[in-house]
């Protein structure tokens, strides 16, 4: 659960899910002259859209810390080993028949505790410390992984696997925060380039709901995106009960951003 707290006292939450669906929105809508639409277009569009279904179970009951009296923001959840099988396991009820869908989003999840695999120089994110238990489960799931990817191109796969890591710091970009001045690199650009290869891409405000992105990515000009979030009235609660009760009962209020 994405968990932003507002000025004026009230809670907004974002469900992983949702970011899930924006990121498909921005992996489906991609390319264009300079950039390459997303090939297999059909597998990378579903991993997109799909990549934190894994989380469905846990939006269904979320966390609630007695002593803050809060539910935790999903960087402060525990990676527990139990955590990372339902994630596994949901994703892959998700994308079932789809190999290529569920390998790149297999890889996504065990590289978020690699630093991405370093493919990604900033916004920078450093390798975590894995409990001996955790770190043996996310072992296991590599070499199966690595074994995976012997069916199918390289190169391909890497750039798809890139490019999901780009869609998905987009996708946090909008959802844990207003727009703010940033850029992320390297973003690939073709299938063809050389490994590793890619160009600086600045997002600039140009309002609260505008984003300025340099080069510009998308298929369309511009591109408007939509995102859902739970409104809540307060940011702590006595108890779990009265938590989930204001959770459940939340309104729903929509963002539209427009990309240029």
């Amino acid at each position: 659960m994405i968990v932003r707290k507002q000025d004026g006292g009230e809670l907004w939450l974002i469900g992983q899910t949702e970011h899930s669906r924006l990121v498909g929105e921005l992996g489906a809508r991609w390319g264009n002259k300079r950039f390459a639409v997303p090939e297999p277009y059909e597998s990378i569009a579903r991993a997109a859209a799909y990549h934190d279904y894994g989380w469905l179970q846990y939006e269904a009951t979320p966390g609630f810390d007695e002593a803050r009296g809060q539910t935790p923001n999903f960087r402060e959840i525990p990676a527990a080993v139990a955590r990372h099988e339902v994630m596994e396991q949901g994703f892959e009820w998700v994308l079932a028949g789809d190999r290529y869908a569920t390998l790149v989003v297999g890889m996504h999840r065990t590289g978020l505790s690699r630093a991405r695999y370093d493919t990604i120089a900033h916004p920078a994110q450093k390798p975590r410390v894995m409990q001996p238990d955790v770190e043996a489960f996310i072992a296991g799931a590599e070499a199966r992984q690595e074994q995976e990817q012997k069916a199918f191109d390289h190169k391909q796969l890497w750039t798809n696997y890139r490019l999901l890591q780009v869609w998905d710091l987009l996708g946090l970009y909008f959802c844990c925060d207003d727009p703010y001045e940033d850029y992320i690199e390297p973003v690939p650009e073709r299938y063809e380039d050389s490994e590793g290869a890619g160009v600086r891409m600045t997002l600039t405000p140009v309002d609260s709901r505008t984003v300025k992105f340099d080069p510009f990515p998308f298929q369309t000009q511009p591109c408007r995106v939509q995102l859902i979030y739970r409104t809540l009235p307060r940011i702590t609660y006595p108890d779990e009960a009265a938590f989930r009760r204001a959770y459940y009962s939340a309104p729903i209020g929509l963002m539209e951003f427009t990309l240029v």
